[in-house]
């Protein structure tokens, strides 16, 4: 069984391959049990979670990530999610590979609003907004990068110098990159507003969004956590990356009850995106949203990716 870490992972993962894997896995489909979802009482903090997240495709490879998340780890000076993924054979029950799970989940995530904003982005989207300045908040620009004309970032937290230190990071790396303290008009300015952050409150209002927005929705994940208001959803044409989202999203779930959202409202999934099945953005002047919880079919993507390699090296 091959071990490997998260600079082997890292490495192996580019945005454009990773992109193009997601792509193509959410045309094919998997087997995809919901995943299931644990409290771990904490007595020294805030309650942690753990999430086990299987995937399968028949006569091929399965897989299953085992995620951690514990809020209150920022506070400690540590990171607040952690997972590893178990790659077996789909035939034999034979384990193949053991995998940096941080990797495959904070690039699989960023890659997913990316190929979300592929279709859903104006074509002309050069302003990003980062909400957030973790794992996945300092993945998203190169990301977005790769399907977008990205050639400024600004970066907000609920901590400025946590902004900062992104922002500083980005610039190290050759990008235009600005921390901003004053969210709603960012949100004004931006081409797309992509949080990444574990809010339980709305950081985004519907009101600041210009038109051809392009509003990706990274955290709430659970029914407790939000990053925007009802209005966010009222005023734009929603997009998820799976039907678990209407039922598991602080968003979703917000909105609905505020009256911000019908689930008929709902133009599409990203499999149905990626099928050709719905149409993405209309025009350039709407105002699109992309919500996300995660799949493990991603996950199964980025760790066939890892061990395989991109197809033209195969």
């Amino acid at each position: 069984m091959q071990i490997l870490d998260a600079a082997t992972t890292r490495a192996r993962l580019p945005f454009p391959a990773l992109i193009a894997a997601l792509r193509q896995a959410f045309v094919a489909g998997c087997e995809l049990p919901l995943r299931h979802t644990h409290t771990i009482e904490n007595p020294n903090g805030p309650a942690g979670m753990l999430l086990l997240m299987p995937a399968w495709r028949r006569g091929a490879r399965l897989g299953v990530k085992t995620v951690t998340i514990f809020p209150g780890n920022s506070a400690r000076g540590v990171a607040g999610l952690h997972s590893l993924y178990t790659l077996f054979d789909a035939t034999s029950g034979v384990p193949l590979a053991q995998i940096d799970g941080d990797q495959i989940t904070a690039r699989r995530t960023a890659a997913a609003s990316a190929l979300a904003a592929s279709f859903l982005a104006r074509d002309d989207a050069t302003r990003l907004l980062v909400l957030g300045s973790g794992r996945v908040a300092a993945l998203l620009p190169e990301a977005m990068r790769a399907v977008r004309p990205i050639a400024e970032v600004m970066v907000w937290n609920h901590r400025s110098e946590g902004a900062e230190r992104l922002a500083a990071a980005l610039r190290a790396d050759g990008v235009a990159a600005r921390s901003v303290l004053t969210l709603a008009d960012a949100v004004t300015q931006a081409h797309i507003v992509s949080c990444a952050t574990l809010a339980t409150a709305p950081l985004v209002h519907g009101e600041w969004l210009a038109p051809g927005t392009h509003l990706d929705l990274i955290g709430s994940f659970t029914p407790t956590m939000r990053e925007c208001d009802a209005a966010c959803f009222a005023r734009s044409h929603v997009f998820v990356d799976t039907d678990e989202a209407l039922a598991k999203s602080g968003d979703v779930i917000g909105a609905r009850a505020e009256g911000g959202f019908v689930d008929t409202q709902l133009q599409g999934t990203l499999a149905q995106l990626c099928r050709g099945e719905v149409g993405g953005r209309r025009d350039a002047a709407e105002i699109t949203l992309f919500k996300a919880v995660g799949s493990a079919l991603e996950d199964l993507a980025a760790a066939e990716l890892v061990v395989d390699g991109a197809p033209s090296t195969r």
